[in-house]
C-alpha cells in the first residue's frame, strides 16, 4: 500500500514559469492600455439577457488545467459582452466609478504583492501607508487633527462601523451582552432625511436596531433636511420613550447631491447628546475646491465622517474612508485578539495602529497603495482641476437643459450630477404621464448604447440623472449625449402622436 509519503512528486505543481508569467503580463498590459485608449468606441451597456453569459460557460469547474490563453480568448468572447463600462465617457449614470491609469498600477501592483494589513507586524508598509493616506485625505477635506480614519471597502460597510460605536457609546454594554432579550434596552432611533442613503436602513438591519426604528426626516424644497423637522422628531420620540441612537446628515446626496445644513444639525446633536454621522461619500471631494469648502462647514462637529476616494477622488473601486474623532470608540467594539495574533497585535506596542482593531474584517486589502498612486500622480492641485472640470460640465449640461423649454430641472445643481426631466405636454402633463413618459426616455436613450443613464425620484417625481466625474468625459460627450436625449424625445413623443 502506497502512502502519502512515498507516492511521486508531481513535477508540474507550483505557480506558472517566470517567463510565461511575464509574457502574459506583457499582453494584459497592453489590452488594458488598448481597453483604456478605445473605451469610448464601445457599447456603453450590453444588449445579452438575463443568463447569456453563464449559459455560454460550462456547468462544472474543469477537472484538468486550461491554458491562459483560452481563459483569455474566453474573457474576450464571453465576459466582454457582458460588461457594463463604467469607465466609459459616456456612462454617466449613478456616480462613476473613477478608474485612473494610476489606481490601475497600484491595484495591479497590491495584487502581486497580496499582503494583509490587520495588523501592523504583518505588512508594517500597508499599516503605515493607510494611516499616511487617510491623514492626507483628512488634511484634503479639512477635517480636525483629532479625526483619525480607515479603509473599508465601501460607505455602506463604515456606516455599519460607524453606528455600531454609537450604540455603544449609550453605555448598554452591546457589545458584551448584545440586545436580545433586554427589556431595560429602549427603541433606539437612526435619524436620517429622506434623501440620505439606504445604507442607513441596512446598519440599522446589521445593528438589531431594525428598520421601523429608522425615521426619515423631511427636505426641504432642495432636497436638504429640515433642522425643525429634525427637532421635533426627537421631541417626539423622546415622549414615547425612545432613545436617539445617532443622526445622519448628508453631504451630496445620491439622488441631487443636496447638502445638508450640517452645522444647525450638529447643534441640536451636542443640545441633545446624539453621535452625529456625516455621509461625505460623494460631496465631500468638492471640499478640495476653494469655491467648494462650504459644503464641509460644521463636519467638523460630527462624531464621524465617511469619505469614498473611489466616487470622485479618482481612487478605483473599493476604497472608503472612515474618520471618527475618538478612534477608541471604534476600537472599543472590535477589538478582539486571539491568541494566535497576540504576538503580532503587541509588536506595535502603541506606536503603529494595528487595523484589525477598527472592524469587523481581519483580512485586510491593501487599498492605501492605489490612492497613493492617484494622489501623489495628480497632487492636491490635479485633483481640484479635474473635480472642477466635471462640476463646470455639469453646470454647462444644465443650461442646455435650461434652454430648452421641453425639459426642466428638478434640483439645483451643486456638484457632478444634473436632475432633469422632459415635461410632458397635453393630456399626458400629469405626474402620472410625465413619470411615464420620462421612464420611456430613459430607455431608449439607454437602448442606443451610445450613452447610459440613471433615475431616481425627488419628492415623487420620476427624474432623470447625468452624473459627470469621470476624467475621459468631455464636452464632446455631453454634447453628443444631450443630442441623443433630444433626438429619443422627439421619437418618443412621435410614437405617442
Amino acid at each position: 500500500m502506497t502512502t502519502l509519503n512515498e507516492r511521486t512528486p508531481t513535477p508540474d505543481l507550483g505557480d506558472l514559469p517566470t517567463e510565461e508569467f511575464r509574457r502574459l503580463l506583457h499582453e494584459a498590459a497592453d489590452w488594458v492600455a488598448d481597453y483604456r485608449s478605445g473605451i469610448g468606441s464601445l457599447r456603453v451597456a450590453p444588449e445579452q439577457g438575463p443568463g447569456e453569459v453563464a449559459g455560454a460557460l460550462p456547468r462544472s469547474p474543469p477537472e484538468s488545467a486550461e491554458s491562459l490563453e483560452d481563459v483569455l480568448r474566453d474573457f474576450e468572447r464571453v465576459v466582454m459582452p457582458g460588461i457594463v463600462h463604467w469607465g466609459h465617457p459616456s456612462f454617466l449614470g449613478y456616480f462613476s466609478t473613477t478608474t485612473t491609469a494610476p489606481g490601475i498600477l497600484g491595484e495591479l501592483l497590491a495584487a502581486a504583492l497580496n499582503v494583509s494589513a490587520m495588523t501592523w507586524q504583518t505588512s508594517p508598509a500597508a499599516t503605515e501607508l493607510e494611516a499616511l493616506v487617510l491623514d492626507w485625505i483628512r488634511q484634503m477635506l479639512g477635517l480636525p487633527e483629532e479625526f483619525r480614519g480607515v479603509v473599508y471597502d465601501t460607505a455602506s460597510v463604515a456606516v455599519v462601523h460607524a453606528l455600531a460605536a454609537a450604540r455603544e457609546e449609550l453605555g448598554y454594554d452591546v457589545r458584551r451582552a448584545g440586545l436580545a432579550g433586554r427589556g431595560e434596552v429602549p427603541a433606539l432611533t437612526l435619524y436620517a432625511s429622506d434623501q440620505a442613503h439606504s445604507s442607513v436602513e441596512k446598519a440599522a438591519i446589521m445593528l438589531g436596531v431594525g428598520e421601523e426604528n429608522v425615521r426619515r426626516v423631511a427636505s426641504d424644497g432642495e432636497y436638504r433636511m429640515s433642522v425643525d423637522a429634525l427637532r421635533a422628531a426627537l421631541d417626539e420620540d423622546a415622549r414615547v420613550g425612545r432613545r436617539p441612537l445617532a443622526v445622519v446628515a448628508t453631504v451630496g446626496t445620491t439622488s441631487a447631491t443636496s447638502v445638508d445644513p450640517v452645522e444647525e444639525v450638529a447643534e441640536v446633536c451636542r443640545e441633545r447628546g446624539v453621535w452625529l454621522h456625516v455621509d461625505a461619500a460623494y460631496g465631500g471631494a468638492l471640499a478640495l475646491l476653494e469655491e467648494g469648502r462650504w459644503v464641509m462647514r460644521g463636519v467638523g462637529r460630527a462624531d464621524s465622517v465617511v469619505f469614498n476616494p473611489h466616487k470622485w477622488l479618482y481612487v478605483p473601486l473599493d476604497f472608503s474612508a472612515l474618520y471618527v474623532r475618538r478612534p477608541e470608540s471604534l476600537r472599543r467594539v472590535f477589538s478582539l485578539v486571539p491568541e494566535y495574533l497576540r504576538g503580532d497585535a503587541e509588536r506595535a506596542a502603541g506606536a503603529a495602529e494595528n487595523y484589525m482593531d477598527y472592524g469587523i474584517q481581519l483580512g485586510r486589502r491593501f487599498r492605501a497603495l492605489k490612492a497613493w498612486f492617484v494622489i501623489r500622480a495628480f497632487g492636491r492641485e490635479g485633483l481640484a482641476a479635474r473635480i472642477r472640470e466635471a462640476r463646470r460640465l455639469a453646470l454647462l449640461f444644465a443650461s442646455w437643459v435650461e434652454a430648452d423649454e421641453r425639459f426642466e430641472l428638478l434640483a439645483p445643481v451643486l456638484m457632478g450630477v444634473v436632475c432633469f426631466r422632459a415635461r410632458a405636454a397635453g393630456d399626458d402633463a400629469s405626474d402620472a404621464g410625465t413619470d411615464a413618459l420620462n421612464e420611456r426616455l430613459l430607455a431608449r436613450i439607454n437602448d442606443t448604447g451610445e450613452v447610459y443613464l440613471t433615475h431616481t425620484r425627488l419628492h415623487g417625481r420620476l427624474s432623470l440623472r447625468v452624473a459627470v466625474g469621470n476624467v475621459l468625459t468631455t464636452e464632446t460627450h455631453l454634447a453628443r449625449a444631450w443630442e441623443l436625449i433630444r433626438l429619443q424625445l422627439e421619437a418618443v413623443t412621435a410614437e405617442g402622436a
